[in-house]
């Protein structure tokens, strides 16, 4: 179905290959996992797929990529349509229309299909995708979660053979999530549809997988077993950290295997249980305050009668489905929204300040915004330039934002320029030029949407580091691995408003949506990371 043939990608004025030599061969109705490291290569190799890449990334392409008998050679994207659909890691960029259900169907009317098929392919897509509620809503209108469906949606309504995704899961809460995975697992099985997909959150997706490619520095792998690839790969999910802590053969890849395995641990575990969690800074004086906030969009209440209270030196993860209201209440701190009704206001010094207020460097001193669109901040031609801008913006010593992203990103070229970055690069990026003003109030929407495991870590050091030193962090999160790791506090919403809201552990430990894999295997306990049952075992993780 899909031939790589000694491939190699080299972009212009790039130091190495973005893919070196690559020789695969993908069979037929398979679900195949690509896995690596941020800026690896993953995306360049499901471009080639399609023939994005070279056609129009620019660069050279050695060897051949033949894809149900055509060679991307010789037949550019447009004439690949009917084989090959590609869903981006940011869906908004591919959006041609304004609302759901005419998006969905605008891939088979340029196709010219007739209208009672469209009809009826837009209604059976609806349904499998769980859209069918949101289909007279304007695209802008829904949140980034709801925007991925509506992309992979559209594309699987046209119909192609197989179908290439980026980080389909990367905005989506852990139940949508799986409802996304398990329509991706069924047309795979029923209907014989090739799914290629790259992702970084591995404990959603490589208990799905048929095969799994592992992909570093452009060099792949041959096509592997998944428990295989996870048993050996340095790229791996807490599951897998877990089962190979506790020694278990062969590696278990979903919760409900692990968990047959995990009875003498528990027993083991027992006897040291964990602690109740981390300071949660409710003895201090808040540095962000909702007293029964409304907040408007497009007329209807988003975020409705909400008082809560966030504390300087703690970590806040809040989650939620998607739609919930996460990212118009991060929006509302930073002084994008205004509440109708209610207040939000800052700490600032002594006093109190309205956000929205604020005029705009003053703004910008207190709160720190990093949003889910990360190039929304980036306007600069290379990682150098943005990192000297954030400097000069924030009146810092030179260097400042360089410095930091060293630190967070492990070290990006300097020449690069934004657009050429990886998701994570560009977040990375996007994190440091915020962080070169030292807010007082961090606020991060879906941060580690594009960041591997490796940078995930670092992030989450990162955070901690600013927490203890006064800082204010909340982050909007669908990743439970990450709060787990990092946050002192979960706040959970629904339709605007509090559903939960306390400690990490008892959160997320009670949770059958949002709990993390360690606790989902070995419940009743409430053990969260890794990391913890490690240093319970007097091992090292």
């Amino acid at each position: 179905m899909i031939v790589f043939d000694h491939v190699t990608v080299r972009y212009a004025d790039a130091d190495e290959p973005s893919l070196r030599d690559v020789t695969l061969e993908i069979p037929e109705g398979e679900l195949v996992l690509v896995v690596g490291p941020t800026g690896s290569g993953k995306s360049t190799l499901l471009r080639t797929i399609n023939g994005l890449v070279p056609h129009f990334s620019g660069g050279t392409l050695t060897g051949r990529v033949i894809v149900d008998d055509h060679s991307t050679a010789d037949h550019r994207p447009r004439d690949l349509a009917t084989v090959v659909g590609l869903v981006e890691q940011n869906p908004v960029s591919t959006f041609v229309t304004d609302v759901v259900e005419d998006e969905i169907a605008y891939g088979m009317e340029t196709m010219g299909l007739d209208p009672t098929t469209i009809r009826r392919r837009v209604e059976e897509t609806l349904d499998l995708f769980g859209l069918t509620p949101l289909r007279t809503r304007p695209l802008g209108a829904l949140s980034g979660g709801q925007q991925q469906r509506v992309a992979i949606a559209s594309v699987f309504a046209a119909g192609p053979q197989i179908l290439v995704l980026d980080e389909p899961t990367s905005a989506l809460d852990p139940v949508a999530a799986e409802e996304v995975l398990a329509s991706l697992h069924r047309i795979v099985h029923d209907l014989g549809v090739t799914v290629v997909l790259a992702e970084h959150r591995l404990e959603r997706v490589v208990h799905h997988a048929d095969r799994v490619i592992l992909i570093d520095g452009g060099r792949t792998s041959a096509l592997l077993d998944p428990a295989e690839a996870m048993a050996d790969s340095p790229i791996h999910p807490p599951l897998v950290a877990l089962s190979r802590l506790a020694r278990w053969t062969p590696t278990p890849l979903s919760i409900r295997d692990a968990r047959r395995r995990a009875g003498a641990l528990r027993e083991r575990l027992a006897a040291a249980m964990p602690t109740a969690g981390r300071d949660d800074g409710t003895s201090q004086r808040p540095s962000v305050l909702f007293e029964g906030a409304q907040v408007l969009r497009a007329g209807r209440p988003v975020i409705d009668d909400l008082s809560l209270s966030l504390f300087p030196g703690t970590v806040t993860a809040l989650m939620g489905r998607n739609g919930a209201g996460k990212s118009t209440l991060l929006g509302t701190v930073a002084g994008q929204l205004t509440p109708e009704a209610g207040s939000v206001r800052v700490a600032d010094g002594p006093t109190w300040a309205q956000p929205a207020s604020l005029p705009a460097r003053r703004r910008v001193a207190l709160v720190g915004l990093v949003p889910q669109q990360p190039e929304l901040l980036l306007y600069s031609d290379s990682v150098a330039a943005e990192c000297a801008a954030a400097d000069q913006d924030f009146d810092v010593a030179s260097g400042t934002a360089a410095a930091i992203l060293e630190g967070i990103s492990g070290g990006l070229d300097p020449t690069r320029h934004p657009r050429d970055l990886s998701e994570g690069q560009r977040l990375e990026l996007a994190l440091s030029v915020i962080l070169a003003g030292s807010p007082t109030v961090l606020l991060l929407d879906e941060p580690t949407r594009g960041l591997d495991y490796g940078a995930k870590e670092r992030l989450g050091a990162t955070l901690r580091d600013l927490a203890s030193r006064g800082t204010t962090v909340l982050l909007a999160t669908h990743d439970v691995e990450l709060a787990a790791e990092v946050a002192d506090r979960v706040v959970i919403l629904a339709d605007g408003e509090v559903v939960a809201d306390g400690p990490v552990r008892q959160v997320l430990a009670s949770s059958p949506a949002f709990a993390p894999q360690v606790t989902k295997v070995l419940r009743p306990q409430t053990w969260l990371t890794v990391d913890e049952v490690a240093a319970a075992l007097g091992r090292s993780a």
